[in-house]
């Protein structure tokens, strides 16, 4: 199978769009002619007049979805962006559509059933992907339709397609694991993604660990090495594939340009722009105010209930680090006994922490109402004041202390380019259950391609993974 079947969408996919079509048809002209919606029908036409529309809605939007590559590049695309895609075939469609309504019989065909059936036209196929990415997610969940990769090179590069696939399993790949020649790299692990060794013993990883697809993140100085690597991979029929030389800098983004006809390449830091840190901003505000405006019979009666069970403040302060290592003062309902952070030490001596974050699923420390609050994370809610003040956004990396930060590797530091947040990939993507290595792939990932409807939708994620309570503790 070549990389073009590999990325293309299911041929039933296909079948859904026709059919979703001659359904959007079917539902413009019952909208047009039998509820005469709008406007009052003048003159009647049967639905067989519209046929040679069926057909050309039938052939056109498939058509502009296939030069689109919405069917070629399916692995991978999003929803909005699918839902983009089909804007524009349908709007494309429409034009033509209109234009031989026009030249053709005008007094028959209803343009405005013409709209209507465009409008249908989006809706449905748009529900129609929104239920093959269900069947797909679902299919993955048991394993069907995964790729086994093994990620060659555990530099820079190869930590960001990690953090890539680990923040999209969307796009259908499970890690068997990386390796590199460097020994501090090839024999650890960054989380649950394991170090195989030096890059000899790939073809052996490659027979045991059945892997589909090799993914190369090595430097071109590297060159005959990653000849060897593809002969390798070309002799056990396994798909292998480059990262380009030019994102082996240590910038993460890459921007092409032109000047007159020349190419140019500029290369970004990790950060947001000014304006995206506004925009973020703004959303902060709104967000915190609101939250903290029809919160506040909540907050009291959390509030009251940690007075009765336990003696000891309502709200536990710590200091944290913020964007560009700035410290601040974190606000939390307190979900343990007083003096518990003097208890710690002791603690991680006992379950050998070997992690730069302790996490403890059965922590003694912990109230009885304080374990309530963790279940679903309602000990964070005073840190929408941190919101409005400006310490922590709506959206970012978990805030860590200042101990945690000292432990860091220079990779890890990226992460406070940006405002913490009280949610983010972390939270909805296993909580407490992620080491520290994979909750830094996916605050790096969340850096690297921030956009305001990325925020809304791990908001919007973050609601089910709260109420489920998963990975909490």
């Amino acid at each position: 199978m070549n990389g073009k079947q590999r990325n293309a969408a299911p041929l039933w996919v296909v079948a859904i769009d026709i059919v979703m079509i001659n359904a959007a048809m079917g539902l413009a002209y019952l909208f047009r002619y039998r509820l005469q919606w709008f406007i009052d029908v003048v003159f009647d036409a049967p639905f067989s007049a519209y046929l040679p529309f069926c057909a050309l809605f039938t052939v056109t939007v498939p058509m502009v979805l296939w030069f689109e590559k919405a069917y070629t590049h399916w692995r991978g695309r999003n929803w909005m962006d699918q839902v983009f895609q089909i804007m524009m075939a349908v709007a494309t469609t429409l034009v033509l559509a209109l234009a031989l309504a026009f030249a053709f019989r005008p007094l028959v065909y209803s343009r405005l059933l013409l709209l209507e059936a465009g409008f249908f036209v989006v809706v449905l196929i748009s529900l129609g992907r929104a239920l093959a990415l269900v069947v797909q997610a679902h299919r993955r969940r048991k394993g069907i339709g995964v790729r086994r990769i093994v990620i060659v090179g555990a530099g820079e590069v190869g930590r960001r397609v990690m953090r890539t696939l680990v923040a999209r399993p969307d796009l259908g790949y499970h890690i068997v694991g990386y390796v590199d020649d460097n020994p501090d790299k090839g024999e650890g692990g960054l989380g649950r993604i394991k170090g195989l060794g030096d890059l000899d013993k790939l073809p052996k990883i490659i027979d045991d660990e059945n892997v589909d697809e090799v993914i190369i993140t090595l430097p071109w100085t590297y060159q005959r090495r990653i000849l060897s690597i593809l002969r390798e991979c070309e002799r056990r029929q396994v798909a292998a594939r480059l990262v380009p030389d030019l994102f082996q800098m240590s910038l993460s983004r890459v921007e092409v340009s032109d000047l007159g006809g020349v190419p140019l390449i500029e290369v970004q830091e990790i950060a947001f722009s000014k304006t995206a840190l506004i925009m973020k901003r703004a959303m902060d505000i709104v967000g915190a105010s609101l939250a903290l405006l029809l919160g506040w019979p909540l907050f009291l009666l959390i509030a009251l209930a940690i007075k009765l069970d336990s003696p000891g403040p309502v709200l536990f302060t710590q200091v944290r680090v913020g964007k560009n290592h700035k410290r601040f003062t974190i606000y939390k309902f307190r979900s343990m006994r007083v003096g518990a952070e003097d208890e710690l030490e002791s603690l991680k001596e006992a379950v050998e922490h070997n992690d730069i974050t302790f996490k403890m699923r059965d922590d003694p420390r912990m109230t009885r109402v304080g374990r309530f609050l963790r279940r679903f994370s309602l000990d964070e809610l005073p840190q929408f004041i941190n919101a409005l003040k400006g310490d922590m956004s709506l959206v970012g990396p978990r805030p860590p202390i200042p101990a945690e930060v000292e432990q860091y590797q220079p990779w890890h530091l990226k992460r406070l380019v940006v405002p913490p947040g009280l949610t983010g990939l972390w939270q909805v993507s296993g909580r407490s259950e992620l080491t520290f290595d994979e909750m830094v792939l996916l605050d790096l990932y969340y850096i690297e391609h921030w956009s305001p409807w990325l925020d809304f939708a791990i908001i919007f994620r973050t609601f089910p993974t709260l109420l489920l309570g998963n990975g909490a503790y």
